[in-house]
């Protein structure tokens, strides 16, 4: 197999020692091993003093860049207008995203060809013409791909989908993005980011039993909760993190995006090198053992953590229990051993309606092999699996391995589905049996969200996320009362039988095998091809560029919604059936906000449409405004922004006419996607000035002729009975992104820049 980027990797290790001795001579001190890949990936030379945590903007050169088709068709579209001839760094697409889990891998991939063959050919086409690697439906989940492929210790990469920190399992610090910032390091353009905070995990013990890395990250989740990583990247390390294998380490780098973390990771060592090898990238682990020290932190930062790290968090793997998290939010995190308590005094239904494992958070050899060590006990023991059962695979290379191996056979003998190498339910591309009547329903997942509506689109189905193993056990028993590490089951004989510990193996001992792993190499020269884009599709659509500011204060816009409580990109613009119109920009702005619940009714979807006085949908109501030509400003609670790095959920107020989405706190990608498509993105300076905010208001923002960072701005509410109020709100924009505001988008300020 071919080894990708090697001249690539072995240019930035070249180049990491001496930027970071450079960098630790700068701060005076020992580095963190995050700190030693964002000195060394700086666009600029070294700065007169050291970055302050939390607060510099500092600008970065990625080392690659990887999106997934449902995201890859807009940031694309994009890239089409910045006038490049060539991708400037690595970069791939890969189709995970579009393939509906309904009957099974084979049925579901020809389906998705057929029914998205026009997405497809766009993004094949346009990744032959701008040098840009393609993998095929069917060939795997990014991350996974990512992780196999490309990933490697000390580098840097972005990606156009919130769970990119997976590759923080191998050592990189990869950050989840939005197109725009995808558009910008493919133009050649640096890349900006808030320099984050560091949390320090220590891992102490041993992981054993039924205890997986996958409860290294609910238990961080139940402590951090899904805002408490905002704006920090977390670095593990202790003698528990080097018995991690690489792929557990993934894991917890890619549940990382649930606690809103900038990043995940850890530092080089055993395990990553297996995996490397073990993955064909011997030449890798070769050039990575060369600067092995440079590849995780300075031995002083891990005896005396406390001293280099902002917070720090201590778990004991020989005492950690199995965790099991949610209904409706990944941070409510339950051990084992109280969970069936929990089930009852919260009325959560009993029984499991299905099991769910793969996904790109939990589908390696290791997960799979585990599982199948317990569907191989239902079998022998004589259990009757109570819950529908379905399998994942993360890339084809783990599902024809696996396969050979015997364990799918294993999984279909419990009554296993094995589903496409796609995201599938995960981000609710599953068609549900009976979804649609709402009933009240327990299931559980190996996955990494689980928010109302996430998964099968009903906002009673309640979602716990679990290890693979976990959820295989509770499959079995069918029941959330069931604790797998205590409890018996009656089986088909009457007889009391109990689950024994799982057991797996980290990598394949004959070695991966693929046949055709699905991927295809762009032309050398991509001058001569044409980018496929029909006039009349109704699944893309050609962009034109957003109007620049005016150059004055918005004035008496109306208020399209206040959203009440948790609004993630998942409220502001659905996946599920809405994916197939991520390259429509027109046609999936009809989804704007319709999952929002709205402060005034505590309704979805229904908002008094202040120009009709009618009750409307909320894109219809956007619209109106927009055609009015005062435009809209939205209003949100905590967090505003949650979830998936999705930059349609910033696009399509922006197309809408919406001016401003003002919150009492964002997450860090929605943010940053909002500046750059010309949004102003402001919060309450107090929060209690949320509650002032009235349905029939009319709302200016004044300030923006001095709009300068740092400098508060004033919201004026206009009352229906004549009376006004006047209120400060903050904002982080930084010259460079208040020039995005000024010119109506950051990709409008590359163009002007270039002509």
């Amino acid at each position: 197999m071919k080894v990708f980027d090697l001249d690539m990797i072995k240019a930035v290790y070249a180049k990491l020692p001496e930027r970071v001795d450079a960098a630790r001579e700068l701060l005076g001190r020992p580095m963190t091993f995050t700190e030693k890949i964002l000195y060394a990936h700086l666009a600029e030379s070294l700065p007169a003093k050291a970055y302050k945590r939390g607060h510099s903007y500092v600008d970065f050169n990625p080392d690659r860049v990887a999106m997934q088709d449902a995201t890859a068709q807009m940031a694309l579209l994009q890239f089409m207008q910045a006038g490049k001839m060539k991708v400037a760094v690595p970069s791939t697409v890969h189709c995970d995203h579009l393939i509906q889990a309904k009957l099974g891998a084979e049925e579901d991939l020809k389906t998705a060809n057929q029914a998205n063959k026009e997405v497809f050919d766009f993004l094949a086409s346009i990744s032959n013409k701008y040098g840009i690697g393609f993998w095929k439906p069917g060939a795997g989940i990014i991350h996974q791909v990512v992780l196999e492929n490309y990933a490697f210790p000390g580098g840097m990469m972005i990606g156009t989908d919130s769970h990119t920190v997976n590759a923080g399992g191998l050592g990189m610090v990869a950050i989840g993005v939005g197109g725009a910032d995808a558009v910008d390091v493919m133009a050649g353009m640096a890349w900006e980011l808030k320099f984050p905070k560091l949390i320090g995990v220590k891992l102490t013990g041993r992981l054993s039993g039924w205890t997986s890395a996958k409860d290294v990250i609910l238990k961080v989740a139940g402590i951090l909760t899904v805002k408490g990583g905002t704006g920090a990247i977390v670095e593990y390390f202790g003698p528990g993190a080097e018995e991690i294998s690489c792929t557990g380490k993934g894991t917890i780098c890619n549940m990382g995006a649930e606690i809103g973390a900038t990043t995940s990771i850890f530092g080089y060592g055993p395990k990553m090198e297996a995996y490397l090898r073990g993955t064909n990238r011997a030449e890798v682990a070769d050039e990575a053992n060369k600067i092995m020290d440079y590849l995780t932190a300075d031995p002083e930062v891990y005896e005396n953590p406390e001293m280099f790290f902002d917070q720090l968090i201590e778990i004991d793997l020989t005492t950690l229990e199995p965790h099991i998290n949610g209904p409706f939010t990944p941070d409510l995190a339950t051990p084992v051993s109280q969970f069936a308590e929990a089930v009852k005094k919260n009325g959560w239904p009993e029984k499991l309606e299905v099991g769910l494992i793969g996904s790109c958070t939990n589908s390696s050899y290791e997960d799979i092999s585990r599982a199948a060590s317990l569907a191989k006990q239902a079998v022998e023991k004589k259990l009757e699996v109570k819950a529908e059962y379905t399998v994942t695979p993360g890339s084809e290379m783990v599902r024809y391995t696996v396969e050979r191996d015997g364990y799918l056979n294993t999984f279909a003998g419990i009554g296993g589905v094995v589903l496409a190498n796609a995201c599938g339910p995960c981000i609710g591309q599953w068609a549900r049996h009976n979804a649609d009547k709402g009933e009240r329903n327990s299931i559980m997942t190996s996955f990494n969200r689980n928010f109302a509506k996430r998964n099968d689109g009903n906002p009673n189905t309640h979602g716990f996320v679990a290890s693979p193993e976990i959820v295989t056990a509770y499959a079995i028993a069918g029941s959330l009362l069931f604790n797998p590490l205590t409890d018996y089951l009656i089986n088909k004989d009457g007889e009391k039988v109990k689950l024994d510990e799982p057991a797996g193996i980290d990598l394949p001992p004959r070695g991966f095998a693929v046949e055709d792993n699905g991927y295809q190499e762009p032309a050398e020269d991509g001058s001569k091809v044409e980018v496929l884009v029909s006039p009349d599709s109704n699944r893309l659509q050609l962009l034109k560029p957003f109007a620049k500011w005016d150059g004055k204060d918005y004035h008496d816009m109306y208020l399209l919604i206040k959203a009440k409580g948790k609004c993630t990109t998942d409220h502001i613009s659905m996946a599920g059936p809405w994916l197939k119109y991520r390259g429509h920009l027109e046609n999936i702005s009809q989804n704007l906000l319709i999952g929002a619940v709205n402060y005034f009714g505590e309704k979805t979807n229904a908002v008094v449409n202040q120009i009709t006085a009618q009750i409307d949908t909320v894109p219809a109501a956007a619209l109106s405004y927009r055609e009015s030509g005062f435009g809209s400003i939205i209003v949100g609670d905590e967090n505003y922004g949650e979830g998936s790095s999705r930059e349609h959920a910033a696009m399509e107020p922006r197309f809408l006419g919406a001016k401003v989405v003002l919150v009492k706190s964002f997450a860090r990608i929605h943010e940053t996607n909002l500046k750059k498509q010309g949004m102003l993105a402001i919060t309450f300076a107090d929060k209690a000035d949320y509650d002032k905010i009235q349905e029939s208001d009319r709302i200016s923002v004044l300030g923006l002729t001095d709009f300068e960072p740092g400098k508060p701005l004033s919201v004026r509410l206009q009352h229906a009975d004549g009376n006004s109020e006047t209120f400060k709100v903050n904002h982080t924009y930084n010259s460079n992104q208040i020039e995005w505001f000024k010119a109506g988008s950051a990709l409008n300020l590359i163009k002007e820049r270039q002509l």
